[in-house]
């Protein structure tokens, strides 16, 4: 007799559970607890990059030798909680200056956490001090920013792991080899990626003075400079002079993760429209609706993003859609959906979470519970790539890929929706003169673009 639905849910989280604990077990490091511990340094102090570094401190033995962030407050407040999780008790230097941190000290690993204007000089200058480095997802603003991060990494023989952390979630992982390795769908000709949150700020604030323990100037860095409008945590993203938009938050991670469970490479042309349609009244200027495509001999992946409105499917207002002749995939941060064409089961998976096993992340603030599990398997993974001297699951070419890629698609939208096809070898789109001059946006003075040929 076929397990019945319930049944089979029971059988199958408890499946992915070990499937977890053998894919960390495979892909993480050695490590000797009794080792010298890695010495570890974290640029950008905030949300995500506290959070990348407490799980890198769940999974491995390392020394937080210094943390830098343009806000003071924010600076303190990372030390004090580095402090307490430290096992030796030890408070982190502190720099407001990341090429301070880097002179002063030596890393064994660089995280940087900081806003998407502000990854690709602190990633370069990193592994040119010789560190391995950590870098948060999109790798950068511009193509040729990736490009010269893609140049520095290989140049200096450093390890570069993106947070792309799709690739290590568990449920996704046993996806990609239990449904699409397996052939479950037979041939794939077409996905659909989407992003249905009120992600988008509809604010207008006023111009204030700047706080005192916050260097403004340093925290715009190469971006244009804005009027001072509240703190910029978070809400950076609201805005094109220091992001890629939805399309570069949201969309990287499912197309990263369509690319990564079907092997894509670079697409073959990338066309988008879109703007702000609905929420006029902020001042944000990333779109509210955006279509974006990214097309592959006989295969079609497909974005969509809406900041208003509601989902087309409920049970996923963020993921991917696989579909193929044989089956359709729905998979996302949350879980996975494998639905049969005809008669056959279905199959349902939740997220992996181990609040047991780390009880600290439960008292830990703004913590991705589900996102947890995989950002320490992606950090063990990084670890085993620099233990063998082998790229990383997300190494900086694939974080190139599919960060270029969506700058692309925010570059056709901006230019009227006209496919884009770009050359990674000559690093231009091809015929199109108008494209190639924003392959690279203007760094405000001092702050100069790195260049593929000088790193």
């Amino acid at each position: 007799m076929p397990i019945s639905a319930i049944n089979r849910r029971d059988f199958l989280k408890g499946a992915t559970a070990a499937l977890a604990l053998t894919a960390l077990g495979a892909h993480g490091m050695s490590l000797d607890p009794q080792a010298k511990p890695l010495r570890v340094g974290l640029i950008g102090a905030g949300w995500y990059g506290k959070s990348d570094l407490f799980r890198l401190m769940q999974v491995a033995p390392v020394e937080v030798v210094a943390l830098c962030d343009v806000d003071e407050n924010m600076l303190r407040g990372a030390a004090d909680i580095v402090n307490q999780r430290q096992k030796q008790r030890k408070k982190p230097r502190l720099y407001s200056d990341y090429r301070k941190m880097l002179n002063d000290n030596k890393f064994d690993i660089v995280l940087i956490g900081t806003p998407d204007h502000w990854h690709a000089l602190p990633m370069i200058a990193a592994v040119k001090a010789g560190a391995h480095v950590y870098v948060q997802k999109p790798i950068s603003v511009d193509v040729l920013e990736g490009e010269a991060m893609l140049a520095a990494a290989r140049k200096y023989n450093r390890v570069v792991q993106v947070g792309t952390q799709r690739r290590s979630t568990p449920h996704l992982i046993e996806a990609k080899k239990n449904i699409v390795d397996a052939g479950l769908l037979g041939k794939v000709a077409h996905v659909e990626m989407y992003c249905y949150y009120h992600m988008r700020s509809t604010a207008n604030p006023p111009e204030q003075p700047v706080p005192a323990f916050l260097n403004y100037d340093m925290w715009t860095g190469p971006a244009p400079m804005r009027p001072y409008d509240g703190l910029p945590h978070r809400r950076w993203r609201n805005f094109m002079q220091y992001s890629n938009g939805i399309v570069g938050d949201m969309c990287i991670h499912m197309f990263d993760a369509a690319r990564w469970m079907l092997g894509l490479g670079w697409p073959k042309s990338v066309s988008s429209t879109g703007g702000i349609y609905v929420q006029k009244e902020g001042s944000a200027n990333t779109s509210d609706t955006q279509t974006a495509l990214f097309e592959y001999d006989g295969l079609n992946c497909v974005w969509q993003h809406r900041t208003w409105g509601t989902p087309a499917n409920p049970d996923y207002p963020w993921g991917l859609t696989i579909y193929g002749e044989k089956g359709t995939l729905h998979a996302s941060p949350m879980q996975y959906d494998f639905i049969p064409v005809g008669d056959g089961e279905k199959i349902h998976r939740d997220a992996v979470f181990e609040k047991e096993k780390y009880p600290e992340d439960l008292a830990e603030k703004d913590i991705e519970l589900h996102a947890a599990p995989a950002t320490r398997l992606h950090m063990k993974d990084f670890l085993a790539a620099i233990e063998k001297g082998s790229r990383p699951v997300a190494d900086i070419e694939e974080g190139h890929i599919s960060t270029a890629s969506c700058i692309l698609a925010n570059l056709s939208m901006v230019l009227g929706g006209r496919p884009l096809v770009y050359d990674p070898a000559k690093r231009e789109i091809v015929g199109d003169p108008e494209a190639n001059a924003l392959l690279a946006r203007p760094y405000r003075q001092p702050w100069v673009h790195p260049d593929v040929a000088k790193v």
